[in-house]
C-alpha cells in the first residue's frame, strides 16, 4: 500500500511549513507521546514500590513500558534498561564490565562510531591498563574495514564496541557478520551503538548476535530517554554500580536513582503509535510485534525512495561532496556532504534561513572528522530524513543548495 504520510504527519504537533531534517540529532516527538506523559502528570505521579493508588499506576506504566520496548527491539522486558540518554547507559555498563578486565587485555572501537560508543571504553582501557585497538574505515565508501576485523582479535580481546549506523554518514552496519566474525576468533562481547539503526529499520537483538544493545527513544520520536538491552544471562552476571537498596533483576540493576517516569510513559506512547502505523500498513498483524516490525519496515521502504530523490539531487549541486554511501543500499537516510567554497556553518545557516533545519560540524563522530581531514576545517553538513519527512522538504534543500553554486 501507499505510504500514509499525511496521516503520519498529522501525527506530529511540531510539524508545519519547516523542513525537520535534523533527524540524526533528535527527532520531533508524535502527539501520542505528548499525550501520554501530560496524562502521567496529570494524574498524579509517585515513586515505585508504594501500597497507594498513584504509586501502584507508576508500577504498572513502567512495566508497560519496559515490555513496550523489549518488543521493539525482539527481547525480553526484563533484559531493558531505562536511563537519562545512551551515552550515560554506556559508561554505567563500561565500568560495571570492566571489573574484571585487567592489563594485557585489550578492547576494539571504530573510527565510524559516535564518541558515546568510544570514550567510555577508551576511559575504562586507561584505567585498567588495556591495549586499545582500532578497526578502521574506508573514506571513501564510509564503510567499515571489515576485512580487518580477525586479525584484531585474540583470547584477550574483552569487547568489540560497533555502532549499527553511522550518526555522521549513514552507514549501515553489518551488524550479524561483525558478530559472527567476533564469535569465531574470540570469546569477546560485542556492544552495539543503535541509536541510528533503531528509527530507520527493524530491530532484532537475536538477530544480530549482540550482547548489549543501545537506543535512544528520542532519536525515534519520544522524550529524552535512554535504553539499555542486555542479554539474560550476561545481565545476572553484571554487578551494577548503584545504591544498596536498588533492584537488581536483569537490567534494571542499571536503573539506580529515581528513573523519570513521565518520559517512560512518553516511550510508552511511542510505540503505541508506531503500533498504529503497523496497523495501518498491515491490518493483519496480529501482534505488537509484529505490528511494530511492519511499521519499521513500511518507513524504510518509504525512506528508501526519499532517499534516492534526495541522492539524486545532491549529485546535481555543483561543487557538492557526499560522504559515505553513495547509494540507498546499506545506509540510513543520513546524508554529510561539503559545499565548495562555503563552510558547514554558513551553509547549516543559510539553510536555517529558509526554514531548513540541519547540522553542521563532527556531531561527536570526532573518529570520522579526523578521518576525513575536517576536524579543522569546519566538518560537514549533515541532513537526515525519516518517515515524517516529504517529498517537498527533499526538493526544497536542493534548491537551496543550488542557491550556493559556486
Amino acid at each position: 500500500m501507499t505510504f500514509p504520510i499525511d496521516a503520519v504527519r498529522s501525527r506530529f504537533p511540531a510539524l508545519d511549513h519547516r523542513a525537520f531534517l535534523d533527524a540524526p540529532g533528535g527527532t520531533q516527538v508524535c502527539a501520542a507521546a505528548i499525550e501520554q506523559m501530560v496524562a502521567h502528570l496529570a494524574s498524579g505521579t509517585a515513586n515505585a514500590g508504594g501500597h497507594f493508588a498513584t504509586s501502584q499506576a507508576v508500577n504498572r506504566l513502567s512495566a508497560e513500558a519496559h515490555q513496550a520496548v523489549a518488543d521493539l527491539l525482539g527481547g525480553r522486558a526484563s533484559e531493558i534498561a531505562f536511563g537519562p540518554n545512551m551515552t550515560s547507559l554506556t559508561f554505567a555498563v563500561s565500568r560495571a564490565l570492566a571489573r574484571n578486565w585487567a592489563a594485557g587485555d585489550n578492547l576494539i572501537v571504530t573510527r565510524l562510531d559516535h564518541d558515546a560508543n568510544v570514550a567510555p571504553w577508551l576511559a575504562v582501557a586507561a584505567d585498567r591498563g588495556m591495549e586499545v585497538r582500532w578497526l578502521d574505515f574506508n573514506p571513501d565508501t564510509g564503510r567499515l574495514r571489515l576485512g580487518t576485523l580477525p586479525a584484531l582479535l585474540d583470547e584477550r580481546t574483552r569487547l568489540v564496541a560497533v555502532g549499527a549506523a553511522s550518526n555522521a554518514l549513514g552507514t549501515l552496519n553489518e551488524v550479524p557478520a561483525i558478530a559472527a566474525t567476533v564469535h569465531a576468533n574470540s570469546a569477546a562481547l560485542i556492544y552495539v551503538d543503535a541509536v541510528q539503526s533503531v528509527p530507520h529499520v527493524p530491530t532484532d537483538v537475536t538477530m544480530l548476535g549482540c550482547d548489549l544493545l543501545a537506543c535512544s527513544p528520542y532519536k525515534f520520536f519520544g522524550p529524552h530517554q535512554g535504553v539499555l538491552w542486555g542479554r539474560t544471562d550476561l545481565m545476572e552476571e553484571l554487578q551494577a554500580y548503584k545504591v544498596r537498596p536498588a533492584g537488581i533483576k536483569g537490567a534494571h540493576r542499571f536503573e539506580t536513582g529515581t528513573p523519570s517516569f513521565e518520559g517512560q510513559a512518553g516511550v510508552l506512547g511511542t510505540i503505541e503509535y508506531l503500533e498504529w502505523l503497523g496497523r495501518e500498513v498491515n491490518p493483519t498483524a496480529n501482534s505488537r510485534r509484529s505490528r511494530l516490525l511492519a511499521a519499521m519496515a513500511a518507513s524504510a521502504d518509504y525512506e528508501h525512495v526519499l532517499g534516492e530523490r534526495l541522492l539524486a539531487g545532491l549529485a546535481r549541486v555543483s561543487g557538492l561532496r557526499l560522504y559515505g554511501p553513495p547509494t540507498m543500499d546499506k545506509r540510513v537516510p543520513t546524508f554529510a556532504f561539503t559545499l565548495a567554497g562555503h563552510d558547514a556553518v554558513a551553509v547549516a545557516r543559510h539553510l536555517a534561513e529558509r526554514d531548513i533545519f540541519a547540522w553542521s560540524g563532527h556531531f561527536y563522530a570526532v573518529e570520522v572528522a579526523r578521518c576525513l581531514n575536517l576536524e579543522n576545517h569546519g566538518g560537514l553538513v549533515r541532513v537526515g530524513l525519516c518517515h515524517y519527512s516529504t517529498s517537498d522538504e527533499v526538493d526544497r534543500l536542493i534548491a537551496a543548495l543550488e542557491e550556493l553554486r559556486t
